[in-house]
């Protein structure tokens, strides 16, 4: 009887709790696939059940008050997570963390944010950062800041479709005895330009060490969407790395374009990677079949060519493929069939 009470009590309730939390919306993507890989090196090829291919598994609490006069309190929290374990990220909002004010101004936002660079290499990767073969590739193995914890960010309202972006990231955990952890002050800012069909955007970060040079990092890219030729989509980009106490910078630029058949999609990218004197060369292919608006099937296959100083690997959503590093000239490549659903 007394349960019979309780879910009577909780069925009443829901309505009061709905209204109260109208402005509050639960997201989230479930990917996960089958993938056939080799890294190139003494193992040979494999075959995984993995997560994130297509768009890292994730949930997420997003939502805004309205506080008058045009200004409104807006929050992002979203954790990551591996749909062929069931794991959490580490951290466990470690995607995106933030709370700020929004208004004519534009949006502050304090927290665990993404990058200027971050912006602009999204906006301007064929993949949507997702399928292997992706610019994500630039973000791995300490090269690209992505996400930036301790941080300030500003992101202006658009002005005849300038935008301007700013970022200030307290490194807060470096000190005299970890002069070269990147994780001093990171200062970054950043453009962005949009006009129909056209989207053009750059950024540059500084990160402060304490006895060597700042680290540099720089991203610009472009796209357009060619709404007379069916929505084709060209997209390109070129980043840099450049870490102080390393002899060479990280070079990387991509040019693909997308492809639009009613419920199907076709995906090619080329990526070029360079450290001094070694280079890797990407071509990659994705193809999608919308099942829904929320559902989708996919398959893509990357195939990276190293030179015999290369041992640069293949990056998806989630999941980086790369050589051992002793398996210089290793050529990785990866075949991967999956699913998709967001919520």
């Amino acid at each position: 009887m007394q349960a019979k009470r309780l879910v009577a009590a909780l069925v009443a309730a829901t309505p009061l709790f709905a209204a109260a939390q109208t402005n509050v919306t639960l997201y989230g993507i479930l990917d996960a696939a089958i993938s056939s890989q080799d890294t190139g090196g003494p193992e040979g090829r494999t075959t995984v059940v993995n997560s994130g291919n297509q768009s890292s598994s994730r949930f997420g609490f997003k939502g805004s008050e309205d506080l008058g006069n045009g200004l409104k309190a807006i929050f992002n929290l979203e954790a990551g997570t591996s749909i062929d374990t069931g794991a959490a990220d580490s951290n466990l909002f470690q995607r995106r963390a933030v709370v700020g004010l929004e208004g004519d101004f534009g949006a502050i936002t304090l927290g665990r944010e993404y990058s200027p660079v971050a912006s602009i290499a999204a906006a301007s990767d064929a993949f949507g950062q997702g399928f292997y073969g992706s610019n994500l590739s630039a973000f791995t193995s300490n090269r690209l800041t992505r996400r930036m914890s301790n941080s300030v960010s500003y992101k202006s309202p658009s002005f005849g479709g300038l935008k301007l972006l700013a970022a200030y990231a307290a490194g807060e955990a470096q000190t005299a005895t970890t002069p070269n952890v990147p994780n001093g002050d990171l200062k970054g800012v950043g453009l962005e330009y949009t006009l129909g069909g056209l989207y053009v955007g750059g950024a540059y970060h500084t990160i402060k060490r304490i006895a060597v040079d700042d680290d540099k990092e720089s991203a610009v890219g472009a796209a357009y969407k060619f709404d007379q030729l069916g929505g084709f989509e060209l997209k390109g980009n070129w980043m840099q790395a450049d870490r102080a106490g390393t002899p060479a910078k990280y070079k990387q630029y991509n040019l693909g374009g997308s492809m639009p058949f009613g419920a199907h999609r076709v995906y090619a990218n080329f990526q070029q990677q360079k450290q001094g004197d070694a280079k890797g060369n990407t071509w990659a292919l994705a193809y999608t079949y919308s099942l829904s608006k929320r559902t989708n099937l996919y398959a893509s296959y990357a195939s990276l060519d190293n030179n015999g100083l290369g041992v640069f690997g293949l990056t998806s959503s989630s999941v980086t493929i790369t050589p051992p590093a002793t398996s210089l000239g290793a050529d990785p490549d990866v075949l991967s069939i999956g699913i998709r659903h967001t919520f």
